[in-house]
């Protein structure tokens, strides 16, 4: 049988459990409340107005490398994806597409597989395809990845033709959205936040 002491030391350690339960919740609870109403998508990089980064990187599938540099004057797209990421497959459409259609127009698309292997994101593409004139490079180390800030893929950067960001896409892109911002940057205005949340330009 347990003497007073002992069953009052329990039940203290009890009520102390209960209550850090309670303000754990709370917590998150908080936490997650701020969220209601904002799109997750929405992020604000402090990379938008500033220089793309200089890391070159190997192509994927032939010799050679690119630095985003060598593409000054013309209109850069660069996406972050990988052959694991199911939003990337759902956005691969859209972005080979908007390739094809702008390649005449200046801008280049590069796809930087992120955190994957050579031969999975080759039949990534072989099933797939691959859009018009558009550039896949792998990113050894993620080093491009972490100059760019990426937070999650797919990832999507805008470059203007000097070379920088002007404005990027959290999440899976569409159609759409890669026309309306490309049609802004090619008409030299600075892309505008979208209604869906899914860019962001300061």
């Amino acid at each position: 049988m347990l003497d007073s002491t002992t069953g009052a030391r329990r039940w203290r350690s009890i009520k102390w459990g209960i209550a850090f339960v309670v303000v754990l919740a709370i917590g998150v609870g908080a936490l997650f409340g701020s969220r209601l109403g904002k799109d997750p998508n929405l992020v604000e990089t402090p990379l938008i107005g500033q220089p793309a980064p200089t890391v070159r990187v190997p192509e994927l599938e032939k010799p050679g490398g690119l630095a985003l540099p060598e593409l000054r004057g013309q209109i850069v797209v660069v996406n972050f994806w990988a052959s694991w990421c199911v939003a990337c497959r759902e956005e691969h459409a859209a972005l080979t597409s908007a390739a094809t259609n702008y390649r005449d127009r200046g801008v280049t698309f590069v796809g930087v597989d992120y955190q994957d292997q050579r031969d999975a994101a080759i039949r990534f593409l072989d099933e797939l395809g691959r859009g018009d004139g558009y550039r896949y490079v792998a990113d050894p180390g993620s080093r491009l990845a972490l100059e760019f800030g990426v937070f999650g893929i797919p990832e999507t950067y805008f470059l203007d033709r000097d070379g920088t960001i002007v404005a990027k896409v959290t999440g899976a892109s569409n159609y759409p959205l890669l026309s309306r911002t490309l049609d802004d940057i090619l008409a030299g205005r600075t892309p505008a936040s979208r209604p869906e949340g899914q860019t962001f330009q300061r």
